[in-house]
């Protein structure tokens, strides 16, 4: 390979870096608010059948669509993140890589926390409404399920702290 196909290779390189990086970002946000909206869709369709007979408990059942709701932000925080590190100008294919693994791991962690909330939130809400005890093992339960889009978030923020290493070194 000569010096003049090899500069046209890193050129083309450094063209199409950031879109790696944008999917990155667009990813993060985009499976993270997925799974948010399917565990509050899921999760409200449970109060609202356990909300007709027992009406009181509705606020009490309001925790796995609060907590549904929290996985829409871990995506943002990952996708501004992504967004402000890709600069134009000394952005790498290592970079892009880096931002867009860090996107799909919170991304689909996100999707994946989101399902787990729905189901059980739907399940734990309606079993609640018939036996108060269990308030108590749906919450746990509710937390384990939050943690998998935590440790997506703590994956992707230190994925993403990788990108401008190659540059340096």
């Amino acid at each position: 390979m000569d010096g003049r196909m090899l500069l046209q290779a890193s050129e083309s390189s450094q063209d199409t870096a950031p879109f790696f990086g944008f999917i990155g970002a667009a990813s993060a946000l985009v499976f993270s608010c997925m799974g948010a909206a399917y565990g509050t869709a899921k999760s409200g369709v449970g109060i609202a059948s356990m909300g007709v007979m027992r009406p009181e408990l509705v606020m009490k059942s309001i925790v796995p669509v609060v907590m549904a709701g929290v996985l829409g932000i871990y995506g943002l925080i990952i996708a501004v993140i992504i967004s402000t590190g890709v600069t134009p100008g000394k952005y790498t294919l290592f970079d892009g890589f880096a931002h867009l693994a860090s996107g799909l791991s919170c991304g689909l962690a996100g999707l994946a926390a989101g399902m787990a909330i729905g189901i059980v939130g739907d399940a734990g809400v309606r079993a609640n409404a018939q036996q108060p005890k269990l308030f108590v093992g749906m919450i746990l339960i509710l937390i384990f399920a939050e943690a998998l889009a935590l440790y997506g978030l703590i994956v992707g923020i230190i994925l993403s702290s990788k990108a401008g290493s190659a540059a340096a070194a």
